[in-house]
């Protein structure tokens, strides 16, 4: 049960998902301190200032995860911390120690160590299905559950950085725990999308309007697909790369299923109010391909004359419809892959 008043702390509230957090423990009435990395930056903060309830119960703070002092003002004074903060790329990094492996796991730990000296009394930890994939030697016949682990030996070989960073990131979180005698659940997302609130977006909406947008404009041949999304703030500097190449990207060591922003939220919030809740918690819609997710897009948007790829994009992958099946114990009914896509591509054309 929701606790009226009670405050907690929400690291990266800016974000995709920390928007949708902050948006949801507002209307449940909490009282949130949310972090962001500039307060006079309006693309970070004035979305989250337009919440309702954040008139009179949101106060932000400007934090460097690598900064204790200021992390530690931001969570003075809560009973609870959704840690969100920390870099995502699917891209090429070029300084992977300083752009995703320092924030994600040195900035967990001095979250957890500011949490712990300050009494909270249960964190919440944003991982990622990136923590379980890829792993090549799961067994073929059994589907992924929260056991399945990313292969770090893999991804260095393969210069996967943001698997090793989410996975690292999350091993140290759990021995923290251990050690420490702190409160910590995770949840671990997949590919989330929907209704974006800020006005950047997160690698899972450039994931989708790099397919949407390359595929436009390769087949339609003209300046109509350029003109349909270039007004999207923060989006095309996140995409230098071949427009045709979004078509058949697979992202197949990335992709797992697709999950809309509102269940990541509310995922987040359950495990947080249940104590009964423990350890990882998938947070999928489906075990789904990517060749699924892109079927289903094509088939919603066949404007876009989106090719198709093969239906088996991450070998290894068992499909599975309860692949959230310790959330939907909790009471979490996930939004059908459909309503992701629609209320996503919606989103993007909207803004």
């Amino acid at each position: 049960m929701s606790k009226q008043g009670e405050v907690v702390c929400v690291t990266g509230a800016s974000g995709s998902i920390g928007s949708w957090v902050v948006k949801l423990l507002l209307a449940r009435g909490y009282t949130v301190h949310g972090t962001v990395r500039n307060l006079k930056d309006e693309k970070e903060t004035k979305h989250l200032e337009a919440l309702e309830g954040a008139d009179s119960r949101l106060r932000l703070f400007q934090i460097d995860l690598l900064d204790y002092d200021s992390l530690a003002a931001a969570i003075n004074g809560c009973a609870g911390v959704f840690h969100l903060a920390s870099p995502c790329s699917v891209d090429q990094v070029h300084d992977p120690q300083k752009e995703l492996l320092d924030p994600a796991i040195k900035g967990t730990l001095n979250v957890l160590t500011a949490a712990k000296e300050l009494g909270v009394k249960r964190v919440v930890v944003t991982s990622s299905i990136s923590s379980m994939w890829p792993c090549p030697n799961w067994p073929a016949d059994k589907i992924r559950t929260e056991d399945c682990w990313t292969d770090i030996e893999y991804c260095k070989q393969n210069e996967l950085w943001y698997p090793i960073s989410k996975t690292l990131a999350e091993k140290a979180a759990w021995e923290f725990s251990k050690e420490k005698g702190l409160d910590v659940v995770v949840v671990n997302p997949g590919t989330v999308m929907g209704p974006n609130i800020p006005p950047n977006l997160n690698a899972s909406m450039v994931m989708l309007l790099r397919l949407l947008q390359a595929c436009y404009t390769d087949h339609a041949s003209n300046e109509r697909g350029k003109s349909l999304f270039s007004d999207i703030p923060g989006s095309l500097n996140l995409f230098s790369v071949s427009l045709v190449a979004g078509c058949t990207e697979t992202y197949q060591d990335f992709f797992i299923g697709s999950v809309h922003f509102k269940d990541v939220a509310l995922a987040h919030i359950l495990v947080y109010e249940n104590t009964s809740a423990t350890g990882r918690h998938m947070c999928v819609e489906a075990l789904s391909h990517y060749g699924d997710f892109v079927a289903k897009v094509a088939e919603l948007y066949p404007e876009y004359n989106i090719p198709s790829l093969p239906r088996d994009t991450q070998p290894g992958l068992l499909r599975a419809k309860n692949g959230g099946k310790k959330l939907m114990d909790l009471g979490l009914e996930f939004i059908p892959m459909e309503q992701i896509i629609r209320d996503a591509v919606e989103s993007l054309k909207s803004a």
